[in-house]
């Protein structure tokens, strides 16, 4: 699996919008084939960043999603959005998806 962890630093007229005028980008990447998961949260510790996690089956799928028209689209609006360039991790793992934490559980 392609693991990727994106740090986007919003202009602070933007960042209650934010997840809106991404809407249609999430929307879009989670529906392509080779796309496990494509998740945002923000940031508890400053309300102008946001964390994106995304997931990808392979190389290809990356390579797929980057070449897409929604993608390109997205670069254009999100470069007008952010205050920042965003700081990415890039990286290969084994598995496909998510792991159970085996430090923790639910008691009951």
């Amino acid at each position: 699996m392609i693991f990727i962890a994106v740090k986007f630093t919003v202009r602070p007229e933007y960042s209650d919008s934010w997840l809106e005028r991404t809407a249609a980008f999430t929307a879009a990447t989670r529906a392509e084939e080779g796309n496990l998961f494509y998740d945002w949260s923000r940031s508890v510790d400053d309300p102008n960043q946001f964390v994106l996690l995304e997931g990808f089956a392979s190389q290809e799928a990356g390579a797929v999603h980057v070449g897409s028209d929604h993608f390109k689209t997205a670069m254009e609006t999100m470069s007008e959005l952010i205050a920042a360039t965003p700081e990415i991790i890039h990286t290969e793992i084994p598995g496909s998806s998510w792991s159970a934490m085996g430090e923790l559980s639910p008691k009951g």
